[in-house]
């Protein structure tokens, strides 16, 4: 089931970027915004990861700076069959973790060092787990996918408002062009951006309920989820740059409050901490 959610989800960013296309410049745009999403996609797969550790200024770490996380991450890999993602530190005081990386064998992990001051051993464990198992499930590829997909249809929608262009010649005919524009202008980044976020809160449900499974049981990770939701609320973060939060764990904070909240790329931390409390009810395996 979450495997046809994600690609309908995709699908459907797909579908309208084609239409996009499709209103600047009738079938041949289409045929344009459906290349453009392939060359999007292409260089989503093979730089997302760089653009997002250089974005929030995280640095490489050897084993003999952090003993401690390399000794959860390399247990935590081999216990799920994953090779060792390469791992970095974000200068940052406000605690939070993110992945990165087209497949396991090309993975990054960015830990803050306000969360390794802040997480205990069981705490550092079941964050670590969260990001493996958005390495085990390629959502940090599905991800950069979706966002750039939605990206490109901003980009398009607004070329078709700034430009003047697009349209079918009968709408142009009648006067009806200005209010497609407005239209695509409006509702097509809205339309983008809601099945982004529905993709994005999806996919943290479904990596807090494998990283649980990979550790043996919930607590470590609901433990964790209190801190980082405590700690994230009054610190804001100023490393991390707005386009990498969907990556981390849970929405760092920049400051923005209001209806910023409504636009979340996260679910509220209260329902994952009360899904993997659920969990608890039956043994993990």
């Amino acid at each position: 089931m979450r495997v046809l959610r994600t690609t309908f989800v995709l699908a459907a960013l797909t579908l309208l970027l084609m239409l996009a296309g499709e209103y600047l410049g009738g079938r041949n745009g289409m045929t344009i915004g459906l290349g453009f999403a392939i060359v999007t996609n292409a260089f989503a797969y093979f730089f997302s990861d760089k653009i997002a550790l250089w974005s929030s200024g995280a640095k490489p770490v050897s084993r003999e700076q952090l003993p401690r996380l390399y000794a959860v991450m390399e247990r935590l890999a081999a216990k799920a069959n994953l090779p060792v993602p390469k791992l970095y530190v974000v200068p940052e005081p406000a605690p939070n973790a993110f992945a990165t990386g087209r497949n396991p064998s090309h993975a990054s992990v960015a830990v803050t060092e306000g969360l390794l001051q802040l997480m205990n051993d069981d705490e550092l464990e079941g964050v670590i787990a969260h990001e493996l198992s958005h390495v085990r499930n390629y959502d940090i590829l599905i991800s950069s996918v979706a966002a750039t997909i939605a990206g490109a249809i901003t980009w398009l929608s607004r070329s078709a408002w700034w430009f003047g262009v697009g349209g079918r010649e009968d709408d142009r005919d009648r006067g009806g062009s200005g209010i497609l524009g407005v239209l695509m202008l409006i509702l097509a980044p809205i339309g983008a951006m809601l099945l982004q976020f529905a993709l994005s809160r999806q996919r943290e449900y479904s990596a807090d309920e494998t990283g649980a499974r990979m550790v043996g049981n919930p607590y470590g990770l609901i433990n964790a989820l209190h801190k980082l939701g405590a700690y994230n609320s009054r610190i804001p973060t100023t490393a991390i740059s707005p386009s990498t939060s969907a990556l981390c764990i849970v929405k760092p904070m920049f400051g923005m409050g209001g209806l910023t909240s409504l636009f979340s790329t996260h679910p509220p931390l209260a329902d994952r901490i009360q899904n993997l409390r659920q969990l608890d009810q039956a043994p993990l395996r």
